[in-house]
Formats: structure tokens, C-alpha cells, sequence
């Protein structure tokens, strides 16, 4: 693909996804690499410029990563973002030191005033904040270089060497946090950089399309179909290239939500490719009766999932090309040369002995999530799907406190989708980054009409969170919550209570298990 392409040059920074993230959302293609990556492989990528990201190390010490510091003579427009901005310093002849006391040491939001003559703040306002996280302080930047921006404590917050198109910014413009932050890095790309803003979705889905077509050839495509996003666009890209040479297998377990394993299958009725739908509940649930325990739960359905995959597999025969759903994250956080053997167990459980292949294809190991989401919006697939909120790949058994069972499933699938429905219909869906159902394993005494019943309580979780790692419980409003219990408790046969769940990740998990 003949896209212009922009290097984050990775020192060990938190946010170098991040960065990357920004500077696609500019229309620039970009890819993340180590710092140790040698020079002359950076050449031949002809990128239109480098950013090199923060880190946790002090540039002056030893074992502190480093660059060849031939890159500054490349010509090619660089940005030092926080360590980076240091190391540019360091290696250019300028000085760094531990900052003295409070002077110069910053973290957090910070009040920041801007030469608006730099190229990075052109036609943005003089003042604002920014987003500082430093201990270290330039006492001395290096020739040729001017102070474009400063704080209270820090002086040189920027720099500039716009004859050699050389910057610096001791703050994080790549967060949220900080005012216009993604404006400076557009200023960077196409000020900077001359970019041309080549990367659009259309384009990279006109591109793949074709370079899939060239890669495959006559040959044979084998995909676990899971019917979540990645694996769902993975496979429309798939059969957009090469249509019945696809075969894909989705292993309907009978643990996903209500009506979910048909919307999978009608979603790829469009494409003339080979889509192959395993009704294996049965199995599922004879393998899980008796079993409470949610680990245990999670190894027999992924070893079934192997299992089942790999039978259907030998009915297709040899294939030349086995499709993973990897993307770019993956790879980015496994290592170029190892994403594939780590997102095949995500996948698959390992990779299949019974399947014959000679190569793997990852159709999308060059995008975001969000972006992943944007292509299958390209591709023609329905929002349910491509919108579609995480789901465990075990499904609902381990939204089943203890055992599984099919009036368990059923019970929770109903009230399930009464929760979704009026999220939905309230507009608090896209306000949420996850919410479901789960179907505890208490039963307790209530009342319906003038009798007695012992049944069980519903529990609804709902989180916002940026990262998964932490969450909050989301403040649901109470009316909506009133609709839903009394639609769970007059609509699902078994159920006599509904609770809500107030519980912030940690100490609980987003999962209910």
C-alpha cells in the first residue's frame, strides 16, 4: 500500500498507541517502531517524518535508550515528545539535568503559553494547558534552536529548530488533557512534514482488497468466525478479495446472546463465500453439566472450541491461507515477529495440527479497534455487529453463576436482551462502554399475585472506562432502571429479582463471573 507513512519511534512511553492513534486520526498513516530499530531499515520505510515518544529513563544515564544520532542529518521532520524531546536535546549537543526541588519538575495539568510563530502552534491560541509528567529539565537546549512555549517552572516547555524541521514539546499533546494537543501534531504532519492526508478508510479498504487479491491468488482461506468484530470485518475483507475461495466456521456454542448466532449469519448473506455454522450447544452444555467452577468453565469451552474447529476443518481439506483477526495493537504489543503465534491462541486455542496450511493471513494487522470499526462500516456490515460491546469468548457461561443450563441460558438471554432493548431505546447505550446481564446463582423468596414464589435475581452490570484496566459502575438512571426490572421480572419465567451492581473495577471485575 503506497501510503504515505509517518515513524513513532518507541522509548518505552505509555502513550506510543496513542500517538500513533492521533496522527491516523490526521489522515496520515503511521506505524510504531523500537527505538532500536536501525537506521538504514528506517530508510527504506521513506517516512515523512519521526516522533519519538516519552519513557520512563533519564537521557544523561548509561543504559537509557538511545538513537542513532545520524537521524538528525536525514532531513526528515522529527518530533520529540517528553523523553524524546530530551533525547533530541541530549544528543544535539544540549544539556539535561535531574530537576532541583520543585523547579522545573512538573505532572499534570499545567498552564502553558505558546509562540504561535512555531510551526506547532500556528493559528492556535497563546495560552493553554498542557499535560506535563517529567522530573528531568533541558538547562541547556541545543544550538540553533529556539524556546517555543513555557510554563511557570519550565521555560523551555518547546523547542524549535524550524530551519532543520526539528521540535520538541516537554509536555504529552497526544492526551486528552492537553488543549488542542491533536492540533499540534496535524501542524506537525502537514506543516512540518507536507503531509497529504492519504489515509482514509476507503482507500485502505480499495488497497487491501487488492493486495489480498495479489497475495492469495487461486488459493484457499480457512477462518474461525467467532462473530465478534475483529474475526467479522477480517472475514468481510476476506470475502470482499476472494469470495468462495473463503471458507469460514463459526462454532455457534450456544452461549452467545438472544437471537446473536442467527444476526452472525445473516450478516454475511451478501457475500458468495463458503460460511459454515456448527450448531454445537449439545455438546457445550454436556461437557459443562456439573460445573460451577468459572475457571474451569472457560478451559472446557475453549478446549471444546478447538475441538469442534478442528473437525470442521478436516472436512475442508488442505488450504494454503488460515485468517486470523490480529490488529495492530497485537502487534505492537507482542513484538513484529510474534504476533502471529500470540493472536493464533486468542483465536484458536493454538494452531490447529488437522489444518494443512503454508502461510497465515492477518488482514488487519495494520489497524486500531476504532478503526476496525470504521472498515466494517466500509465493508457494508450491519452496526450491531461492527458497534458490538466486548464479549467473553466463553459467552454467557460465565455470565451463569454456577452451573449452566439450557433454562439458565434461556432465562438470562431474555432478560439480556430487555436490559439491551431499553438502553437502547433510552439512549444510554452509546453513553456506556459495557453493560449486560447475569443470572446469579441465588434464588429467594418473593411474591407474584397472591402466591409464594422462590426464584431467582437477575444482576445488571454497567461500567464506563477508558481502558478496561479500571472501570467505574455507570449511574444509570433510576427510571430506566424501574422499566427494566419490571419487564425482567413480569416477562422471564424463573426470575423475581433484579440488583444492580455498584461495584468499580477493581475490586470487581467488568465480568460477572
Amino acid at each position: 500500500m503506497s501510503h504515505q507513512t509517518v515513524i513513532v519511534l518507541d522509548f518505552g512511553g505509555q502513550y506510543n498507541q496513542l500517538i500513533a492513534r492521533r496522527v491516523r486520526e490526521c489522515g496520515v498513516y503511521c506505524e510504531v517502531r523500537p527505538c532500536t530499530t536501525p537506521l538504514a531499515e528506517l530508510r527504506t520505510m521513506d517516512p515523512i517524518g519521526i516522533i519519538f515518544t516519552g519513557g520512563p529513563s533519564s537521557v544523561y544515564l548509561d543504559r537509557s535508550p538511545k538513537v542513532d544520532a545520524q537521524i538528525f542529518t536525514w532531513g526528515v521532520p522529527i518530533l520529540g515528545i517528553c523523553y524524546g524531546c530530551q533525547l533530541m536535546a541530549h544528543l544535539l549537543g544540549g544539556r539535561v539535568v535531574p530537576a532541583q526541588q520543585d523547579a522545573a519538575r512538573e505532572y499534570g495539568k499545567t498552564d502553558t503559553a505558546f509562540d504561535t510563530g512555531c510551526t506547532l502552534f500556528q493559528g492556535l491560541p497563546e495560552s493553554g494547558v498542557t499535560w506535563m509528567s517529567h522530573g528531568d529539565y533541558m538547562e541547556k537546549v541545543p544550538e540553533g534552536f529556539t524556546l517555543a512555549a513555557r510554563s511557570a517552572a519550565c521555560p523551555n516547555a518547546a523547542i524549535a529548530d524550524e530551519a532543520r524541521r526539528l521540535y520538541g514539546v516537554q509536555f504529552h499533546p497526544e492526551v486528552n488533557h492537553t488543549q488542542h494537543g491533536t492540533d499540534m501534531i496535524r501542524r506537525f504532519l502537514y506543516g512540518a512534514c507536507g503531509a497529504a492526508g492519504d489515509w482514509t478508510m476507503e482507500d485502505y479498504r480499495r488497497t487491501a482488497v487488492q493486495a489480498l487479491r495479489e497475495k492469495i491468488g487461486g488459493g484457499r482461506v480457512l477462518l474461525a468466525l467467532s462473530g465478534g468484530v475483529d474475526s467479522s470485518v477480517a472475514a468481510a475483507l476476506l470475502a470482499e478479495a476472494v469470495g468462495e475461495q473463503l471458507t469460514c466456521v463459526f462454532v455457534d456454542h450456544g452461549l452467545l446472546r438472544k437471537d446473536e448466532g442467527d444476526q452472525v449469519e445473516r450478516a454475511f448473506s451478501p457475500w458468495a463465500m463458503n460460511f459454515v455454522r456448527v450448531d454445537a450447544e449439545g455438546r457445550f452444555l454436556d461437557k459443562l453439566a456439573g460445573v460451577e467452577e468459572p475457571e474451569r468453565k472457560r478451559r472446557i469451552i475453549g478446549g471444546e472450541f478447538i475441538r469442534v474447529f478442528e473437525e470442521e476443518a478436516r472436512k475442508v481439506g488442505a488450504v494454503d491461507f488460515l485468517a486470523q483477526g490480529t490488529i495492530y495493537p497485537d502487534v505492537i504489543e507482542s513484538g513484529a515477529g510474534d504476533a502471529a503465534v500470540i493472536k493464533s491462541h486468542h483465536n484458536v486455542g493454538g494452531l490447529p495440527d488437522c489444518v494443512d496450511f503454508r502461510e497465515i493471513v492477518e488482514p488487519l494487522r495494520l489497524l486500531f479497534k476504532d478503526e476496525v470499526r470504521q472498515l466494517g462500516r466500509e465493508l457494508g456490515l450491519p452496526e450491531y455487529l461492527v458497534a458490538r460491546q466486548p464479549f467473553p469468548g466463553p459467552g454467557l457461561a460465565i455470565r451463569v453463576i454456577g452451573e449452566v443450563t439450557r433454562d439458565k441460558l434461556s432465562m438470562l438471554r431474555e432478560a439480556d436482551a430487555i436490559f439491551r432493548e431499553e438502553m437502547a431505546r433510552s439512549g444510554q447505550e452509546r453513553q456506556l462502554s459495557q453493560f449486560f446481564a447475569a443470572l446469579t446463582n441465588m434464588r429467594s423468596v418473593g411474591v407474584m399475585g397472591d402466591g409464594r414464589t422462590y426464584d431467582y435475581a437477575v444482576a445488571l452490570r454497567a461500567v464506563t472506562t477508558d481502558d478496561f484496566m479500571t472501570a467505574d459502575w455507570a449511574r444509570i438512571p433510576y427510571e430506566l432502571l424501574d422499566r427494566v426490572s419490571v419487564r425482567i421480572v413480569n416477562e422471564v419465567k424463573g426470575v423475581n429479582r433484579v440488583l444492580y451492581d455498584i461495584t468499580s473495577k477493581p475490586p470487581g471485575t467488568v465480568e460477572y463471573e
